[in-house]
């Protein structure tokens, strides 16, 4: 089933989001490690996340949105955020967990998650959050508690786990929140998602850091605005702003 709605306010937001974020470095010695960082080569990726020209059936067993081949798995749900005009993110919530997909252009033989690791910590920690670097499942990830405002209007803190993976030409960021976040070892499933989608960068150019637009899936079927009814909070993303716009949402 899908259902569009228009969001009451960006200030509302919801989880997942990506605010822009400014980086701030304080010192030279930590200018010349985070250029060190930026300028490695890409990993190998043994256990996906995969390129289309890796894959013979992309479409086998996941949702085409065009950028992007999501898995499907039983008892998700399946949302998809627009900035603009533009698709460009997916997430995939999961009972109590949930995972947003966004891909970006990326030079062909460098990295950016080093990059970009650097800029959420830095827009978090100025936001009065805390955040922890990790090797985890999926590389190196952030571990973060991201100020949120709670609905009786008092401050809290959300935590949030920020994943990516370098691809030819791409990366990919997932945002997890939810239990997947709190307790990491209950987000295998999320993680398999994350490891079994598939980017479609495509030939055109485009410039670093732009967004890999997404589609609706040809079956996508409209209910009435309103069907939706929760809304979370918002958090740094460190790649440019992410406005809430309509949203589809599917279970499977």
């Amino acid at each position: 089933m899908f259902g569009r709605r228009k969001k009451r306010d960006a200030a509302e937001g919801a989880a997942g989001e990506a605010e822009q974020v400014v980086d701030s470095v304080d010192t030279e010695a930590d200018v010349d490690d985070t250029r060190e960082r930026v300028r490695l080569e890409p990993e190998p990726r043994p256990d996906g996340p995969w390129d289309s020209a890796e894959v013979r059936e992309p479409g086998e067993g996941r949702v085409d949105l065009g950028g992007l081949f999501v898995p499907g798995v039983d008892g998700m749900e399946l949302r998809v955020e627009v900035a603009g005009d533009a698709i460009v993110a997916a997430t995939v919530v999961l009972r109590d967990s949930a995972i947003q997909l966004q891909a970006f252009a990326a030079p062909k033989r460098e990295g950016i998650w080093g990059e970009v690791r650097e800029e959420i910590g830095s827009g978090i920690t100025q936001q009065g959050g805390i955040i922890d670097e990790v090797e985890g499942p999926l590389g190196w990830e952030l571990r973060a508690q991201v100020p949120v405002q709670l609905p009786d209007g008092t401050g809290g803190f959300q935590v949030v786990r920020f994943v990516g993976v370098d691809g030819p030409r791409w990366f990919l960021r997932g945002v997890i929140s939810g239990q997947g976040a709190v307790q990491p070892q209950a987000a295998g499933l999320l993680e398999q998602i994350f490891r079994d989608t598939v980017v479609v960068r495509g030939e055109g150019p485009m410039a670093p850091r732009d967004p890999i637009v997404l589609k609706l899936p040809n079956d996508a079927q409209m209910v009435p605005e309103g069907v939706q009814q929760e809304e979370g909070s918002r958090f740094s993303g460190g790649m440019g702003q992410l406005q809430r716009g309509p949203e589809i949402t599917e279970v499977r």
